[in-house]
């Protein structure tokens, strides 16, 4: 199935919204379609996009305030009691803050809570290093139970806030703050643990999660200059992860590149890579952050500093591909 890209993909006109946008809305639709939804949040409601579900669902919002352990406690106890309650902060607070909570009391008891940390990755911009979460993919997906979501753009944001509405496990919705291309489509697939393969490609994988699917797509229109065909395939389920699409891509392409707005370690691509390890060892370049903290600056700014625009990436992926030959199986 060919999935259906946004015309506009490569354009300057191409349509950006916040991917929290896509959650907010999604939120107030899970709350029509369900009324066991309920909405949680640590005193950052417009700034999450969970005022929407709040206006038209004023008894079945809780606001806790600056306690983000009490905010994760809280809804582990309305999960218990039936509810699907969703919790919204900062990541950099939740679950930055709060991890311990989330372990011990939603995911060691496998309770539905729905965790929703806004404002990830070094995009959050001028708020600088203590606001840019980079590690919560790897203390997230590390916990047993555990579903890690990262959409790559505010449609998608609102499929997966549906689908983790109704999937009954401990979930993690990774948002971003700033505006960001919509690549996707109205009608483009979404499934929890599926993996999109955005365009074709026979000489290298590039693997995408969260922002940097589309900026993946920008690096693979800039390789075909050089004469590289790369893959890209968009993997929003980190936890899951879909096997079957990333070692099918793998196995045609004999290398892969990931991409996160996260710290390297730990995170997605060390998922891809502990995966592949196992089944099908070859070539891998991770991009992501190397070991350091984020700094203050415009959002454009500090992707293209850190190595996150489709243009470095494109740089990056060709001196991968010059230096290390392709993976053959025999």
């Amino acid at each position: 199935m060919t999935y259906p890209l946004n015309p506009l993909v490569y354009s300057k006109e191409v349509e950006v919204e916040p991917i929290r946008a896509g959650f907010g809305r999604g939120l107030k639709v899970a709350g029509e379609q369900d009324q066991n939804v309920v909405a949680l949040c640590a005193d950052l409601t417009e700034s999450t996009q969970m005022h929407l579900f709040r206006d038209a669902f004023p008894k079945r919002f809780i606001e806790i305030g600056i306690a983000e352990q009490n905010l994760v406690t809280v809804a582990s106890g309305l999960a218990r009691a039936g509810k699907i309650p969703f919790t919204s902060s900062y990541a950099a607070f939740s679950p930055g803050r709060n991890w311990e909570q989330i372990r011990t009391t939603a995911t060691l008891n496998n309770q539905p809570v729905k965790i929703v940390g806004s404002h990830a990755g070094v995009s959050v911009g001028p708020d600088g290093a203590t606001h840019q979460m980079l590690e919560d993919i790897a203390l997230m997906r590390v916990l047993p139970n555990m579903v890690v979501v990262a959409p790559g753009d505010s449609l998608e944001a609102e499929k997966a806030t549906l689908a983790v509405a109704q999937n009954g496990k401990p979930s993690y919705l990774r948002l971003a703050r700033e505006k960001t291309p919509v690549f996707s489509t109205a009608d483009a697939p979404f499934e929890i643990g599926k993996a999109y393969v955005l365009k074709e490609g026979t000489d290298v994988s590039l693997l995408g999660t969260g922002t940097m699917t589309y900026h993946l797509l920008i690096a693979a229109k800039l390789l075909e200059e050089h004469g590289i065909n790369a893959e890209v395939v968009h993997v929003p389920t980190i936890k899951p992860l879909d096997h079957e699409t990333i070692l099918a891509s793998a196995r045609k392409t004999g290398r892969v590149v990931t991409a996160e707005e996260a710290q390297a370690a730990g995170g997605f691509g060390s998922a891809v890579t502990e995966f592949l390890s196992d089944v099908l060892p070859m070539p891998i370049k991770r991009i992501g952050m190397q070991d350091r903290f984020g700094e203050s600056g415009t959002p454009n700014e500090l992707m293209e500093y850190f190595g996150f625009s489709g243009e470095k990436i494109a740089k990056t992926v060709l001196q991968f591909t010059e230096d290390m030959p392709r993976y053959h199986q025999h």
